[in-house]
């Protein structure tokens, strides 16, 4: 029987290929110009009337990221009358990358678009009956982008491709095929028939009946077909399957809801530009495919994407908004884009989830229920809780099946937040958010679902995606016979919210996980493309001070609030936050563009800062002292603004003292030892004495490695990297300039410049640092050694911190050996613990060392650069500014102080010297003010987001420095929600707060 089994296997893949060469029958050519558009995509009524050439099958075209468009002209034969026509035209796909090099969007002559075309849909209808003598002119506008996987699967060698100043010019493909044809129906779907069983036989375990009752019909459906004349037996060979493609499934069989779908990455190996027309084509593909399939649901998350059709392809997107309002085109995931969620701030994520719900309620009337985030590297504990406040109930990613070590336990569960919110969270065991609803992948999701026994459902992305393409007539005729056959799960196409709804509805009680979601995969990207992160980091700090001052500005003295200025500021900062793009594993042409765009922001939003501030500070030459940090600072409060002359207490000087063969800096809060080698030595708080560096360690101690992943380049860093690695510990000099030392050292190819200071009033030693980096798969880290025993080390996250192990007990502990902070780690025990701040490093490691003398200390390391060679040859190449610190016997509050601090330098203004009060204002706790703006309903009324920032119970009471008629906590889309916890008094409203949570005041004006 063996024998038997592989014997008709082989059997039915020859027959598939005589088949499938013979879906489309007597080709007739075509007609055929071409016109290369120069340089950048030309409208589309450009390309209707572009001046055409005559060309050919053969001709070669397409430069690295170039359009051609194409003309066919055609009549169609008399022969065809009765018959079913298509344009079939190949221009060089390779049927394994669909989206990712050669794609076009077909058009009719007066530009309305018809379908998209990509190596797995190069055909285009022409007539369902055709009559003969029919004319036929269609356009094509063809992207020629350069294909950047390799060998069905990744190319990590050095490219030039992924950038148009680099690619250089020569055409890449050949044009394979122009033609009509008639398409053979039956056989078509006799394809269909053969592949699903085929396929559905192949999963089935060994000596199943099931299994051989496929085997033995698709034998004796091949008897049936005559190969000399597949047209004319195709149906003979499909009436010897109908049988076995009508029994139903099992009534145990696993549940499967089937939503169409393209995950098209916002950039990745493409730009921008280029995502603007791939959502173009595959939205055109979708609309084409519901036309023929009234089944078909399609779900297409990111605001970004939508707001893209309406702005560039109005005549796409008129379809769209149709098939929204039936019900079958459906808006997901209630965010500006799918975001990377380790590296946004807090407001940031609060941003992309007010922008993206806006956008749908605004556009279509829809309120999202689920976030969608198939693809990102890692989930934040703070996204449960934001979801909540969005009026969100459901999260769906896929992501985690990439863990290298350890197995994700569950696919349905309930998923708790930094406060305790949690959110009922889809996981599809499928392993995809690509599917093609194969045979193997549906039997996959059955048997790898996690939940069996207590739950039967599972949803299934399918589509073509990552460079979009979506789904296909192939798919859909997969999940109509797996609807209800024996042997195979069921398969609905239906909604998400459908499939949610029924999900939770079965399985109430799902299992819990408390946490962050953290990819044990793609660690590198906390690291790479350090523009692109640092310009993320300055930008959400800027757009903080811009609302705070011109709000402040507004209420104070009458200016006006620039709210579309900074709508739209938000949206450039909110794309560039995309999981390809933040976490720096795009092409190089991508990361040129995104440090380019904080550019234009950092010089719009500086703009209206200086602009408020100017309008706050008055006439005079007074220096008044603007502090956009949540706490006090220089005797200013946090959001207000005073002269320098405002008071606090007295700060001494900043002493710098040669000491043997170092420097002694001295603030009287900080005693600091610079050696000879420009490291620190020693690092003590005066206030208790206490030394916070290890004996015999350093501080400051910066270390190269080598880093080389085994695969996917600017995404991974290995755990093997840490097994070698040079200390840079010799000098080419060191000097004392004002207020410190400054360091120079070269090594490899590169150089570094570093000056550690310290300020007077402040209590942590800076470390400003310039490196002109040349290396090439390396990672540069920057280390102290502190003297602290702990069994974790705690980061701060969106709207509060979590706890990691510094250990490796378990592999769940061991796969953490890279971990994601924001502005601040902190590693502490009972009564004494030490900070490091900075200002735009995101990737770290924490970790135990033996202590001289016995026992253990704590070695904070910041990742501060890469240099992976793919996608971007050169990513990080060249001159960065960098900025971080160590802050002696800090507690957590401490660390949250600094890390703002380090982050919102003050600012100095000349003016008339009066104060000006902050518009809120918090009593002392815990509570911090995360962001203050008017309201985004243009109504003046004033907005304050703050959370509890230290993870414990407690009360706040936030004082209004403004008339107001009424104050309410609203959700993130500025909407009443219930007040439990929320007391009103005079001026303002008392909170009592749950650990990490946050709360969004609207105070009516």
């Amino acid at each position: 029987m063996h024998d038997d089994r592989r014997l008709i296997e082989a059997r039915l893949r020859r027959t598939l290929q005589r088949v499938e060469d013979e879906v489309w029958s007597a080709p007739t050519p075509v007609d055929l110009g071409r016109w290369d558009a120069p340089g950048e995509p030309v409208p589309v009524e450009e390309g209707l009337t572009a001046p055409f050439a005559q060309a050919q099958v053969g001709d070669r075209w397409g430069p690295p990221w170039g359009t051609t468009w194409w003309r066919i002209r055609a009549t169609v034969p008399d022969s065809y009358a009765g018959r079913r026509v298509d344009l079939r035209l190949d221009l060089g796909f390779d049927p394994g990358h669909d989206g990712f090099h050669v794609e076009g969007l077909v058009h009719r002559a007066d530009g309305t678009p018809v379908k998209g075309l990509n190596p797995h849909n190069q055909w285009v209808r022409v007539a369902d009956e055709a009559a003969g003598g029919e004319e036929v002119e269609l356009f094509v506008e063809a992207a020629s982008n350069p294909l950047l996987l390799g060998g069905g699967g990744f190319d990590f060698r050095p490219s030039p491709l992924g950038d148009r100043l680099t690619a250089g010019d020569e055409p890449r493909y050949v044009v394979v095929r122009a033609e009509l044809a008639v398409f053979e129906q039956e056989v078509w779907e006799l394809q269909q028939d053969l592949e699903v069983l085929g396929q559905l036989a192949a999963e089935l375990p060994e000596g199943d009946p099931r299994q051989w009752q496929l085997l033995r019909a698709i034998d004796r459906s091949c008897d049936a077909l005559d190969t000399s004349d597949i047209a004319l037996s195709a149906s003979a060979a499909r009436a010897l399957l109908a049988g076995v493609l009508a029994t139903p499934a099992r009534a145990s069989a696993h549940r499967i809801s089937a939503v169409g779908h393209s995950h098209i990455d916002s950039a990745w190996l493409w730009p921008v530009r280029e995502t603007v027309r791939k959502v173009a084509r595959t939205s055109s593909n979708v609309l084409a495919l519901m036309d023929d399939h009234p089944e078909l649901v399609y779900a297409m998350s990111s605001a970004q994407q939508f707001a893209w059709l309406r702005d560039h392809r109005p005549e796409v997107w008129r379809g769209v908004l149709e098939r929204v309002r039936e019900g079958r085109f459906v808006p997901v995931g209630g965010m500006w884009v799918e975001s990377d969620t380790n590296m946004p701030g807090g407001e940031a994520l609060a941003r992309q989830l007010n922008h993206g719900k806006r956008f749908f309620l605004d556009e279509f009337g829809i309120e999202t229920r689920e976030v969608w985030l198939p693809d990102s590297f890692g989930y934040t504990a703070a996204l449960p809780q934001l979801i909540a406040l969005s009026a969100s109930q459901w999260f769906l990613t896929q992501k985690i099946s990439w863990n290298t070590t350890n197995r994700f336990p569950h696919h349905t569960f309930r998923w708790e937040g930094l406060d305790g919110t949690r959110v009922f969270t889809h996981f599809p065991p499928a392993d995809t958010y690509n599917s093609e609803v194969s045979g193997a992948e549906v039997a996959h999701a059955a048997r790898n679902f996690s939940d069996k026994g207590d739950a039967t459902r599972s949803l299934l992305p399918f589509g073509w995606g990552d460079g979009g393409g979506g789904p296909t007539r192939e798919m859909l005729a997969r999940a109509a016979r797996l609807k209800d056959l024996d042997g195979s799960p069921r398969i609905e196409v239906e909604r998400p919210d459908a499939f949610f709804a029924k999900a939770e509805a079965e399985y109430p009680d799902a299992p819990v996980w408390v946490g962050e979601l953290y990819l044990e995969m793609h660690r590198g990207t906390y690291t790479s493309q350090a523009r692109t992160k640092q310009g993320n980091r300055r930008s959400e700090h800027l757009l903080r001070e811009a609302e705070l001052w011109a709000s402040t500005a507004t209420v104070r003295a009458g200016a006006t609030y620039p709210a579309e200025e900074l709508d739209r500021i938000w949206k450039v900062v909110l794309l560039q936050q995309f999981h390809d793009i933040l976490p720096g594993s795009s092409i190089g042409w991508v990361h040129r563009e995104a440090v380019a765009n904080y550019e234009v922001v950092a010089a719009e939003l500086a703009a209206i800062i200086e602009s408020a501030q100017a309008s706050l500070a008055g006439e005079g030459d007074v220096e008044v002292v603007f502090n956009a940090a949540p706490h006090e600072r220089s005797g200013v409060a946090g959001g207000a603004a005073g002269p320098l002359s405002s008071g606090g207490p007295a700060v001494a000087d900043v002493e710098v003292v040669a000491e043997g063969e170092g420097w002694v800096l001295s603030n009287g809060l900080i005693r600091a030892v610079v050696d000879a080698r420009g490291l620190l030595t020693s690092v003590v708080d005066t206030a208790t004495g206490r030394e916070a560096l290890a004996p015999g360690s350093a501080g400051n101690l910066l270390q190269l490695h080598p880093d080389t992943p085994a695969a996917w380049d600017a995404w991974d860093l290995d755990a093997s990297y840490r097994h070698t690695w040079t200390d840079l510990t010799e000098v080419s000099s060191v000097s004392v300039v004002d207020g410190g030392v400054r360091v120079e050292r070269r090594f490899g190819e590169s150089s570094v410049t570093q000056l550690l200071t310290l300020t007077p009033g402040e209590p942590r030693v800076d470390v400003d640092t310039e490196v002109d980096w040349r290396e090439r798969e390396k990672i540069l880290k920057a280390g102290f050694d502190l003297d602290v025993t702990t069994e974790r080390s705690t980061a701060e996250v969106q709207f509060g911190h979590v706890h990691r192990p510094t250990h490796t007990n378990t592999s769940w502990d061991a796969a953490k050996f890279e971990i994601c902070a924001h502005r601040w780690v902190h590693a502490g025990e009972p009564g004494y613990g030490a900070a490091v701040v900075n200002d735009s490093t995101y990737g770290h490691d924490v970790t135990r060392r033996d202590r001289e003398g016995g026992g253990t200390t704590t070695q904070v390391r910041l990742s501060l650069l890469r240099a992976p060679q793919s996608p971007d040859p050169v990513a990080d190449l060249g001159v960065h500014r960098l900025r971080y610190a160590v802050v002696p016997g800090a507690d957590i509050a401490d660390a949250i102080r600094e890390g703002y601090r380090v982050n919102l330098p003050l600012r100095v203004v000349r003016g008339s010297g009066a104060a000006v009060e902050p518009l809120v204002s918090v009593t002392a706790g815990s509570a911090v003010v995360e962001a203050v703006k008017l309201a985004d309903d243009r109504s003046g009324d004033v907005v304050v987001r703050l959370y509890e920032s230290l993870g414990s119970r407690g009360s706040a009471t936030v004082l209004a420095g403004l008339e107001h008629t009424g104050v309410e906590t609203v959700d993130l889309l500025e909407r009443p929600l219930p007040t439990e916890g929320v007391e009103v008094v005079d001026g303002g409203v008392r909170l009592a707060l749950r650990p990490f949570q946050v709360v969004t005041l609207r105070f009516t004006r």
